[in-house]
Order: structure tokens, then sequence, then C-alpha cells
């Protein structure tokens, strides 16, 4: 199953694998370079269905939280990532930014703002603490506006798709979590209230892009901040939370776990995932430690990866096979081989690297 072609409006990919996205802090303030640019290039050679990229950074003030993170916007840096969309296309491949507003994970002094600080719903970064800049309607409205501007961005250099992060406690997902958004107006109150703030950036990114040009929401339940955290805990709960994203105009949920193969609910098998292609009936990506025997754990502020040994996918592909997911998001794995689709596709398990942290020093 994860190489059958996978169709979607106007989006066509040779298989199922997907390049999860990877922050590598490698762009000088900002700018993707050549090396960033043969990075994606040898992914999209090794066989990857579509690549998603390292978060990139919307065209606001706060939006960067960490360094050499690459910008989304400005001519140079989107001339840079153009080249970038040309050389996956050229082996084949399909790829798509990420867009990213890292909210109250920003780090003070990072580019291009200095020491303004975090934009978040509530001032808090983590549950009771408030020592963060408390968002106004206007401020709210301008990072919407961001990220239309991002997403017509990517249609207009030739990419397949664009990915909005709302996950891991950055800045959409601040808004989604109870724990660090008690707002009294239209973008606080119940789990369904809260999803306005993404789902007023799914309908602008929309009238952008057209009908035909896939918009994907990575979303997940833990948080950088706190790995327990939990958006919803029953199935009822997860449909109020997706129904309103996917009116919106989601065309595919990318559920970040950290083990895919975990249930998501007791009494049911399906992951993340899987209920959320169940609830939506949109297509899933499933992602967490594919085709690796240890678990990503990332840390606030770094990049932080744990060594790994190959692991069987039989559970990966026997799920696929009951339609449980649709798409299958490997990260880890393609920093420690390129190649690792078509690794997979021949059976040349034996030729699989691990991965260790050494690997993260350069984009190779």
């Amino acid at each position: 199953p994860l190489f059958e072609p996978f169709r979607l409006g106007n989006l066509n990919l040779a298989n199922r694998i997907v390049m999860a996205p990877m922050t590598r802090n490698q762009s000088p303030e900002g700018f993707p370079t050549d090396l960033t640019r043969e990075y994606y290039r040898r992914r999209a050679a090794g066989g990857v269905g579509l690549i998603v990229t390292e978060g990139t950074c919307i065209n606001h003030i706060a939006a960067s939280g960490y360094a050499d993170v690459p910008f989304f916007y400005g001519e140079k840096n989107l001339e840079a990532w153009a080249r970038v969309a040309e050389a996956v296309h050229q082996e084949g491949g399909k790829i798509a930014p990420q867009l990213w507003h890292c909210g109250g994970m920003r780090g003070s002094g990072t580019l291009p703002a200095g020491d303004i600080k975090g934009y978040t719903p509530s001032g808090m970064n983590v549950p009771g603490k408030k020592n963060r800049h408390v968002m106004t309607l206007d401020e709210i409205h301008e990072v919407i506006a961001a990220y239309a501007e991002g997403a017509r961005h990517a249609k207009s250099l030739g990419f397949d798709a664009v990915e909005i992060h709302g996950a891991h406690g950055y800045l959409i997902d601040q808004f989604f979590w109870e724990g660090t958004n008690n707002r009294e107006d239209k973008y606080g109150g119940s789990l369904k209230k809260r999803t306005r703030f993404a789902s007023e950036i799914i309908t602008a990114m929309r009238k952008e892009v057209g009908v035909d040009f896939t918009i994907i929401l990575r979303w997940s339940q833990w948080k950088s901040q706190d790995f327990g955290a939990r958006l919803a805990e029953s199935p009822e709960e997860l449909a109020d939370f997706l129904e309103p994203l996917s009116k919106a105009g989601v065309d595919i949920f990318h559920c970040s776990t950290r083990r895919f193969w975990e249930a998501e609910f007791a009494g049911s098998d399906l992951n993340l995932a899987g209920w959320t292609k169940k609830i939506t009936g949109k297509p899933a990506v499933a992602v967490g430690s594919v085709g690796l025997s240890e678990e990503f754990i990332p840390r606030p502020g770094e990049v932080h990866f744990r060594n790994a040994e190959p692991a069987s996918i039989e559970d990966l592909v026997e799920r696929m096979g009951r339609n449980e997911f649709d798409l299958a998001a490997a990260g880890r794995a393609l920093i420690a081989n390129p190649d690792w689709p078509h690794l997979i596709r021949s059976q040349r398990i034996d030729s699989i690297k691990a991965f260790n942290k050494g690997m993260l020093d350069n984009l190779d």
C-alpha cells in the first residue's frame, strides 16, 4: 500500500510516503541555501512521494522562534524556495511548504523582531504562567492575513500543496489548547470555539489558492510544553474539534503522534490518524517513529532526536491495507537514508542505516 499512487484534486503523488517536516536550523538569517535545495532534492530522488518542508516562518514580526530557521517571505527567500521546488519536481517528487508561527515558543532576540515577546492568545506559553504578549483582535487579523499571503506564495512559486503547522504547542495550537487559551472573546471558550482562529486562517488561505490547491493541517494532542496534554479525551470531543476545521477547507489532516501504532482511545485499535479519517472522511497522514525503534522526543527551543535503529514497517503496512489512514510520514529514517523509499520497495532492508544525532549537524 505504501507504493500505490495517491490522488486528491490537483495533487498527484507517486506513492503514499511523506517526508515529515523537521527543523534543521540551517538557514542563516532565514535564507534557504543551495544545501537546502540539495537536501530536499536527494529525498525526492530517493523516492519520497510528498516532501513537507521544515517549518517556514510567515511574514509576521514575531513568527520566528529559533535561530536560522527559514522565512517564507521576501524576494530573495522566495526565489530560493522556488529553486527548491523546481529541484524536487525535476526528480519527480512533490513538495509543500509548512507555514509556521512559533507564538509563545519564540525565543527572545530571534530575528527579525529582536526582543519582542512571543505572541499568544492569553499571554501564556505554559498554563498558568503569564509572561508573553496577549494578541489583540487586530493582531489576530494580521496573522491570519500573513498565513493567507504564505499560501498565495506557495501556489505562485509552483509548490504542489501547503501545510499549516497547527501542532506541538506553537501559536495555532496555543489557541486550540485550553491550558494556554482562556480568552473570553470569540476566539476562546469551548474546544469547538477555540478552533475559530485556525478555521479563519484556513478560510483565508482557501480564498487565495482556490478550491483545487491542497491545504494540509498538521495537528497534535501532545505539546512540546506537555507531552501528556490532550485536546480531546473521546471520539465525541475529537469530532467537535475536527468538524469546524474540515468545514473551513482542510483537505488532508497530518496527525502528529510520537508512536503511530498506539491506539488513541480505549476500545479501539485506531490511532489518531485513523480516528481523524473516520470522523472527517478526509485523507489522513500517520506519523511517529515510522521505520525506527526509538521515538522522537522534542525539546522546546532545540532540535532533539534520539538515536534509533531501523525497525519493521509491517504494522504500518497492515494498517494502510485496512484503509485506517492514507499516507505515512517518516522523519529520521529519511535523514539517515535519503533513499529510504527505494530501499523499502526493493526489500534491501539490510542496507537501511541507523539514525544518530550527529547526522543533524549538517544538511546532507
